[in-house]
């Protein structure tokens, strides 16, 4: 009777050894499953970071005409070399770790998008430049060749008297207001801009009432307020404006102050903006200025 009970008694115990076995087998191969899978996402975490550095350095060999935003760039490529390092040493083992490193991918892939957004913007205002001085040349050269019968000097003079007789903008600041008019950082809640600006002490000028037109440029190369009916003529032409406001100009020293209230579907965007002050067909000023989110 002892020998049976010891028998089932050895029987019990071989089922639990066996079945301990097979649960740490299992557990195993299920932890190689998953270590498995977290080495194909590593090397495709790698190969996603290696495709952003490689654009990062397709970005760096553009002439991008803005000092500050080349700093950025190069910072965010250290940044995007730094975590590709730091990932090729991570194991794969460390799943916590490898997912936070997605999420940083995921930050630096959306500044870059607001980068390259800015470089657009720059692209577009450059070349835009480049058509309306293209356009200025041959105009002026059109100039040039219906007056060559006048003396060297007669131009020289003439010229010399324009430039001193011409407005100045020295110097424009920016407040972004609300719909109520108070001051606010936040974009999303820009509804007017206000612009503070001085206009230099210049007695040569003729006094009087002057005509003063603002353009303001979006970060994507567009004039906010654009309308047909709202033309201003500018080197033998007529452009659109955003704003016109007339001043009383006595030869002193002017400080003024314009709007540009956005409409209602006007969407503010964070980035590079501009404006220029033109009067009596010159540009007298161009001042830019960001918008933050």
């Amino acid at each position: 009777m002892q020998k049976k009970g010891f028998i089932i008694v050895l029987v019990i115990l071989a089922l639990i050894i066996g079945g301990l076995v097979y649960w740490n087998l299992s557990q195993r191969q299920e932890l190689n499953e998953m270590v498995e899978q977290m080495t194909i996402e590593k090397e495709e975490l790698e190969e996603e970071y290696e495709d952003l550095a490689i654009q990062f350095d397709g970005y760096q060999q553009m002439d991008i005409h803005n000092d500050s935003l080349q700093d950025l760039l190069s910072r965010e490529q250290q940044r995007v070399q730094d975590l590709l390092e730091e990932l090729r040493q991570t194991k794969a083992s460390n799943a916590r770790r490898i997912s936070e490193l997605k999420k940083e991918l995921a930050t630096v892939r959306a500044v870059m998008k607001d980068y390259v957004r800015q470089i657009d913007s720059l692209n577009a205002t450059n070349a835009r430049l480049t058509i309306e001085n293209q356009q200025v040349k041959e105009e002026n050269q059109q100039v040039r060749t219906r007056n060559e019968e006048l003396a060297q000097a007669n131009t020289e003079l003439t010229e010399t008297v324009t430039r001193a007789a011409m407005l100045e903008i020295t110097s424009c600041t920016l407040t972004t207001l609300n719909k109520n008019d108070r001051k606010t950082k936040m974009a999303s809640h820009i509804r007017k801009l206000q612009f503070d600006f001085v206009i230099a002490k210049n007695i040569t000028c003729a006094p009087g009432m002057k005509d003063l037109y603002a353009r303001v440029m979006t970060p994507s190369g567009e004039m906010i307020g654009e309308e047909e009916n709202k033309l201003f003529e500018f080197e033998s032409g007529e452009i659109p404006y955003t704003m016109t406001q007339q001043i009383e100009y006595s030869g002193e020293a002017y400080n003024g102050t314009c709007y540009c209230v956005l409409g209602e579907n006007d969407e503010v965007q964070a980035g590079f903006y501009s404006i220029d002050f033109f009067c009596e067909g010159n540009l007298i000023g161009s001042f830019p200025f960001q918008l933050k989110k």
